[in-house]
């Protein structure tokens, strides 16, 4: 598979930035589940990107996506419409309902364990 059917060129204000197609996909599909229109958070994580985060309107459904850099965030929160920037403050926070679901989908392999191997450091604990 090709990388040009992956990506598409966006025109920023100060460079052509390459979009991944998936991202910008997947995204439009969260806001038109949760009535046309999100509040987007951009995060720094690392060496691993950036972290869009959505909490939609309807609900305030949380969503996120992980892009390369900052720039390829902005552009893809460019090319999706109904999307709010936002930072996390009181009423953004309030407004997030986070499912059961989602606290096991991110404890990942810890939510289903009946059983905790013994800390390394006990012995200073």
């Amino acid at each position: 598979m090709s990388d040009q059917s992956a990506t598409e060129t966006v025109d920023t204000s100060a460079s052509n930035v390459e979009v991944p197609k998936d991202v910008v996909s997947s995204i439009q599909d969260f806001v038109g589940r949760e009535g046309g229109s999100a509040k987007v958070v951009l995060q720094p994580i690392g060496d691993a990107g950036v972290r869009i985060t959505l909490v939609g309107e309807r609900g305030g459904i949380l969503g996120d996506r992980v892009v390369s850099d900052m720039a390829v965030a902005h552009a893809v929160v460019s090319a999706v419409d109904g999307l709010e920037m936002a930072e996390w403050d009181r009423d953004l926070t309030s407004a997030a309902n986070v499912s059961p679901a989602h606290y096991k989908q991110m404890a990942g392999w810890v939510a289903k364990q009946s059983r905790f191997p013994k800390p390394r450091n006990r012995s200073i604990l």
